[in-house]
């Protein structure tokens, strides 16, 4: 286990974790590293060029303007939501950007962001990844500078080429990550390590959190970690209740209209009416917070990586579900529930993927639904084993699913499939909650058979949207 809760859940803006958060810190990385590198004095211009993915849906993705916003040293954690358009508006107008917030430079469009639509990178395809951004600096005379290449590999994970000239510097700092008191590199590693030390797997990952929190904290670590995940829950909820305020119709050009405000509105009539305790009167309301979610994400809003953008919605609408529909819930539970599902989440970012442009959305949602699923599980009392066969039902029930975004938007089908995933993870929950026997499928082979179903999927199917609903549907 490297990853850790807070790399998993992470904030930032939308509408893609792949295709804007994970460019605009690529982007702001290799500007801001520029000066301790000795180069940022020399630096007359810099060209982006996207690779794969980023290049075939970036448009849609705001991939440009992810690029163009981190050149200027914003990180996606940090900027203002209400700030972007008019500062890439600004930029573009001038045709001038400030370089890592600190050096003017000429930039004009298409010369320095360049779209290779019909190329990957690398070349060999044993290598390559389909999100894949190159930097270049170039002095007055036209020299290069300094040349660094990223992948963004899901969640607002980047990593650096391997041929990269930082790459040994990189591998450096990773040598220096703390030890960890609970390793585990599979679910049955994880399950086994809990049963020994006699802990829940919630248990498990507090410990581990707490190693991980840095020396000069001015909290004890596991203080530290709890106000962590309560501030993540403070601004999921916050997405949820802007979402569910906002309406009109979403950027993009598809002229989706926000559905969340009159879902809600209808539901709280019926209430009013006396018909608050109809059955499936939760799960509506689980279906609207997710939606409320994937409406800010694809509005370009604050939003909760979980584990990706594009599926942002799932865990918050759980977690609702649990924090308002069960009426013993409480802040351990709540607790459970998030060191739970990033358990299960770090089991599929590490062995497998969270892209879905590596293997489709079943990365994205299909692995939401799991980590919810897990974590309800855990916050409703449930056993470390049947945490373990509610993660392996709910992707079970998702393997194949293809990222297919209409005109390259996180839009149709990703924000009614988040209400549908949330709600899957909550029947897989109920499932594995009734049943005491052992179950045929394992966690740890369910991520090796999604793994291998996106490897084998095809990449038209995988965000790129050259097939499916994006080929299918006219835009209008």
């Amino acid at each position: 286990m490297t990853t850790s809760l807070f790399d998993l859940y992470k904030i930032g803006v939308g509408p893609s974790s792949s295709h804007t958060m994970g460019p605009m810190r690529a982007a702001c990385r290799f500007a801001r590293e520029l000066e301790p590198r000795g180069h940022l004095k020399d630096v007359a211009r810099v060209q982006a060029e996207l690779f794969g993915s980023l290049a075939l849906t970036g448009i849609g993705h705001a991939t440009d303007r992810a690029v163009i916003l981190g050149l200027a040293g914003n990180e996606p954690a940090t900027i203002d939501p209400a700030a972007i358009e008019s500062t890439v508006a600004a930029i573009r107008t001038e045709h001038l950007i400030n370089l890592a917030g600190i050096h003017p430079i000429p930039f004009e469009e298409p010369r320095d962001l360049v779209f290779q639509r019909a190329q990957m990178y690398p070349p060999d395809a044993r290598t390559q990844h389909p999100n894949g951004v190159r930097f270049k600096a170039y002095d007055t005379a036209g020299g290069l500078v300094d040349e660094r290449t990223f992948f963004s590999i899901g969640g607002g994970f980047i990593i650096e080429d391997a041929t990269s000239s930082s790459t040994e510097k990189q591998a450096s700092t990773e040598q220096q990550q703390p030890s960890i008191p609970f390793p585990f590199h599979s679910a049955a590693e994880l399950l086994a390590t809990a049963h020994a030390n006699e802990l829940s797997i919630s248990q498990l990952m507090l410990e581990n959190e707490c190693a991980l929190v840095p020396h000069d904290s001015q909290q004890a670590p596991v203080e530290f970690v709890r106000a962590g995940i309560d501030s993540l829950w403070l601004i999921m909820q916050g997405c949820v209740e802007r979402g569910i305020e906002a309406e009109g119709i979403l950027p993009g050009g598809l002229n989706v209209r926000r559905r969340a405000h009159r879902l809600a509105a209808r539901l709280r009539e019926k209430e009013a009416d006396g018909l608050r305790n109809e059955p499936l009167t939760p799960l509506d309301w689980v279906t609207v917070y997710a939606m409320a979610v994937n409406e800010e994400n694809a509005a370009g809003g604050r939003v909760v990586t979980a584990p990706t953008n594009g599926a942002a919605g799932v865990i918050p609408a759980v977690a609702l579900y649990y924090h308002r529909f069960i009426p013993d819930s409480d802040h351990e539970g709540m607790m459970r529930f998030f060191l739970t599902s990033a358990a299960i989440g770090i089991l599929y970012k590490e062995n497998a993927s969270i892209s879905g442009a590596e293997v489709g959305c079943q990365g994205e949602v299909g692995v939401a639904c799991s980590m919810a699923a897990g974590g309800l599980t855990a916050a409703l009392g449930g056993t470390n084993g049947q945490v373990e066969h509610a993660a392996e039902i709910a992707m079970e029930h998702n393997l194949g699913m293809t990222c297919d975004p209409i005109g390259g938007l996180v839009q149709i089908p990703c924000i009614e499939r988040n209400a549908m995933g949330a709600a899957k993870a909550i029947n897989a929950s109920r499932l594995a909650l009734n049943e005491s026997e052992a179950h045929k499928v394992s966690l740890d082979q369910v991520i090796r058979t999604m793994y291998q179903t996106g490897l084998d999927m095809q990449s038209r199917y995988k965000e790129t949207s050259l097939a499916g609903l994006a080929l299918n549907i006219i835009e209008c």
